[in-house]
């Protein structure tokens, strides 16, 4: 806005939009019964982070103008340098990552597949939703790793930048567009599932997953909470 005297009058209050979903007092959980090896831990965070590196680059291949391409290739680049931080990790505990990511890699394959939608609006909210709610996943549970290397892992998960992006580009489209909203805000629901199918994945397999499971549910309700923060945000309906 330009200002073409030196006083400035009133601002305007912006409406926004009240959550539907607020904070709520979490059960602490114990991490550590439930967060598997480091060495596995590291290679599904460090593929997961691969295949949003790659479905971000797809989304950057299609977008319609130059300054979408430019603002995803900078997303994208923020998910290759969390991938490569995770593979340092791996590294400093002397193993191959190639070797440990490569039985997370057909599910998690399927599962960006299925993220894909059907078209680049829908590329746009299967990323953001997706990857909103497992980097938060995978930061909490890191504090179950040991101390030192969760606190680097949850830094490097923590990294902001790419959801700017995304909440700026679907937020321009619906903008743009607003028959999008309802197609997309069934589209973000749709995501849901799967994602938290990929987040009990991750957990350590017991004798008792449904017991893990129940352990770790007030998790999911904040991952769920968060998501449906997103989406007002974005004016849609989670």
């Amino acid at each position: 806005m330009v200002f073409w005297t030196n006083r400035r009058g009133p601002r305007p209050e912006t409406p926004r939009l009240r959550p539907r979903v607020m904070p709520t007092e979490l059960a602490k959980v114990d991490f550590t019964e439930l967060v598997p090896e480091p060495v596995p831990f590291l290679g599904q965070a460090a593929y997961i982070q691969l295949e949003f590196f790659e479905s971000l680059a797809k989304a950057v291949a299609t977008a319609p103008t130059l300054p979408s391409k430019e603002g995803l290739s900078a997303a994208a680049g923020v998910a290759l340098r969390k991938h490569h931080a995770l593979i340092a990790e791996l590294r400093r505990l002397g193993v191959e990552p190639d070797d440990v990511m490569a039985p997370f890699a057909p599910a998690t394959d399927r599962f960006r597949q299925a993220s894909a939608g059907a078209d680049w609006y829908e590329l746009l909210l299967g990323i953001h939703v997706t990857a909103g709610m497992l980097d938060g996943y995978f930061s909490r549970l890191a504090e179950g790793l040991p101390v030192d290397l969760g606190a680097r892992v949850r830094a490097i998960l923590d990294e902001e930048g790419a959801a700017l992006v995304l909440e700026s580009e679907l937020r321009a489209a619906i903008g743009a567009d607003p028959a999008l909203a309802d197609r997309l805000a069934l589209w973000g629901r749709s995501r849901v599932g799967d994602t938290l199918l990929i987040a009990r994945s991750a957990l350590r397999a017991s004798e008792a997953p449904d017991r893990a499971g129940q352990q770790v549910e007030p998790v999911f309700t904040e991952l769920i909470a968060d998501h449906t923060r997103r989406m007002d945000a974005l004016g849609l309906t989670a």
